[in-house]
């Protein structure tokens, strides 16, 4: 056994020398940027504020004008209503003004217009039909033919022009299911030179719309600036080549104007002066325009169902992506309207 035990032990391999591994100081992993807020409409960056989006219906005939607070809007789809006139469905976010007005009342579409952003409808009345669809599209409503608080009839013009609301005084009346802020409607680039109509678009300086009975028109102004966070540079609104501005005397200055071609239809119903009401189509899809920064490319719009936001594409397929600013949505008839630009 002891012989044994010798052999085995001097049999037995050295354990083998160690060689300390090389320290490696990695630098340290930077953390990524914070990405900056951006208010949901207009794109701009800024301290968002936790308030619900507000849609506003605002007249735009020529006794209701000039109105009041519409140069503060982040957000104007311009409708054709009876005798194909239009009329403003104006959206507040990122601005409250004090006073908003001429306030008139409701359109079928504008359940559609609406729906989107989850929160107040705010208009001076309506068909009962056409009422109980803003309501049924999940809107809180607000009219002043119900008597709702925040609106109030002005001495300086007649009515049914003479209604006029308190912007703050209506936003406060948000209940629980409709004080969230609104999400994203539209895509905006981070940085304005790389929007999609200012890489890819054609030069314009003027652009012209025309529906039946109304003539708006858009002229870009580089130095025009609203002073809200975007970049300086503008589309300047005019109304059958009069220069339009606000009863403050501010310029109505869209950052972007997108044109979409719809289909308008019957409602089969009348107005109270016995004119047929009008409905413009805003679920399914159809060509647009959409000018930025001096620059105006072609487009496709697409909007599923009434609550889905409105999709813009580029030729390619490609998400649209605007300036950094307020927008102007034009809903120009494909029969009876025209857009044209130079």
């Amino acid at each position: 056994m002891l012989a044994l035990t010798a052999c085995t032990s001097r049999g037995e391999p050295e354990p083998a020398p160690t060689t300390p591994s090389p320290t490696v100081d990695l630098p340290a992993k930077q953390p990524p940027k914070p990405v900056p807020a951006r208010w949901p409409l207009t794109g701009v960056a800024g301290e968002v504020q936790q308030r619900p989006a507000m849609s506003v219906k605002v007249e735009n005939s020529a006794a209701a004008r000039p109105q009041t607070g519409l140069e503060a809007a982040d957000i104007v789809w311009e409708e054709m209503v009876e005798g194909g006139i239009t009329r403003f469905n104006a959206v507040y976010h990122s601005v409250i003004p004090e006073e908003i007005g001429p306030i008139r009342s409701v359109r079928p579409m504008d359940a559609a217009i609406s729906a989107p952003l989850h929160g107040l409808l705010v208009f001076s009345g309506g068909q009962p039909r056409f009422v109980q669809q803003m309501r049924g599209a999940g809107l809180q409503v607000l009219s002043h033919d119900e008597g709702a608080p925040g609106m109030h009839r002005v001495g300086f013009r007649r009515a049914p022009h003479n209604v006029y609301g308190n912007g703050p005084q209506l936003l406060g009346q948000a209940d629980s299911d409709h004080s969230a802020p609104p999400s994203e409607q539209l895509a905006y680039a981070w940085d304005p030179a790389r929007a999609t109509a200012v890489l890819a678009g054609a030069p314009a300086s003027s652009l012209r719309l025309a529906f039946p009975a109304a003539a708006p028109g858009w002229t870009w102004d580089a130095a025009a600036d609203q002073g809200r966070g975007g970049p300086a540079g503008g589309w300047v609104r005019d109304e059958g080549g009069a220069a339009q501005a606000s009863a403050a005397g501010t310029p109505i200055v869209a950052t972007n104007v997108v044109v979409l071609r719809v289909q308008v239809v019957d409602t089969g119903t009348r107005d109270p002066a016995g004119n047929p009401v009008p409905e413009t189509v805003l679920t399914g899809e159809g060509e647009a325009v959409v000018a930025s920064g001096g620059k105006v490319v072609n487009a496709r719009w697409s909007k599923p169902g009434a609550a889905d936001p409105l999709a813009l594409v580029d030729g390619a397929g490609k998400k649209v992506e605007l300036v950094p600013g307020n927008t102007w949505i034009e809903l120009v008839p494909t029969s009876g309207g025209n857009v044209s630009w130079q």
